[in-house]
């Protein structure tokens, strides 16, 4: 029995995908990324598109790093590197499993409760965590040809917070109908100044006293 007694976070290190496993230090001949493989290649399954829709996401705001390595429970999915907080959600038409139709699409969008990885506690107040939210839909609607590493396919939606949380429907969920009625697609490549331009509006919201439009202010 292991007399160690940190019992701390493990903060994880990225990995190239070439290191093997081993018996004790005898090495096997099989590495890590051969698990990848096996467990992350269906990318239209819901999970790992929900994360390829982050790393996306992450790549075009420049948020991920070689080193940099995703957080599963993190209050927020991103952070920018001039510090805006940004949540991602994906939907997609298309499923890996038999259709009889493409999928409606819906965004869930509660509010949660912050959990803290170094102290493994919960924060009391439920909001949401980011700055701004970005929405990746995998608009593409032929099975044959679906391929979520075709940037193309993609569509993305930018709103600041601050939009969501003045909602008077639903703030547990937001259709695609809605989304639309608030803000328009945009392209992969235009995703760091929109993200940029909606950080802005938000942080301009929250400095306002309530109920003072920007239109009044000077």
């Amino acid at each position: 029995m292991s007399n160690d007694t940190n019992f701390g976070r493990i903060r994880p290190k990225n990995k190239t995908g070439n290191e093997p496993f081993h018996s004790d230090g005898e090495s096997r001949l099989f590495v890590l990324k051969d698990f990848w493989g096996w467990y992350a290649s269906d990318l239209v399954d819901n999970a790992t598109r929900g994360c390829l829709a982050e790393f996306l996401v992450a790549k075009a705001l420049d948020a991920v790093s070689s080193d940099s390595v995703r957080e599963q429970w993190a209050a927020f999915d991103l952070r920018t590197p001039t510090g805006t907080k940004v949540e991602v959600k994906s939907a997609a038409y298309i499923q890996s499993w038999s259709q009889k139709t493409l999928s409606k699409i819906q965004f869930v969008i509660p509010k949660t409760r912050a959990w803290s990885p170094d102290t493994n506690e919960l924060k009391k107040a439920s909001l949401r965590q980011a700055d701004v939210y970005v929405f990746a839909l995998l608009a593409h609607q032929t099975k044959t040809e679906i391929d979520p590493l075709n940037v193309r396919q993609w569509r993305f939606y930018v709103l600041p917070t601050s939009e969501l949380n003045a909602r008077k429907r639903s703030q547990h969920s937001i259709t695609l109908k809605s989304l639309e009625s608030l803000t328009g697609s945009i392209e992969f490549e235009d995703l760091a100044k929109a993200v940029e331009v909606a950080a802005r509006e938000n942080a301009n919201s929250i400095s306002q006293p309530a109920g003072l439009s920007a239109a009044t202010t000077n």
